[in-house]
């Protein structure tokens, strides 16, 4: 799987929160994002089922 980047807008505050949860963690910013994400997905999937990417 390729690895893809992603660029967001994040006001300071919340990005310097952001950094203090993901060192509390012992993870880079980057990895938490991660697994917040992961997470989400997680959740979506067990409540709307598996999502199924289109392979074309």
């Amino acid at each position: 799987m390729a690895t893809k980047s992603l660029s967001i807008r994040i006001d300071s505050e919340m990005l310097n929160k952001l950094h203090v949860v993901a060192d509390y963690e012992g993870r880079s910013a980057n990895s938490q994002i991660l697994i917040l994400i992961r997470d989400c997905i997680e959740r979506y999937e067990d409540k709307h089922g598996k999502i199924e990417l289109d392979k074309s």
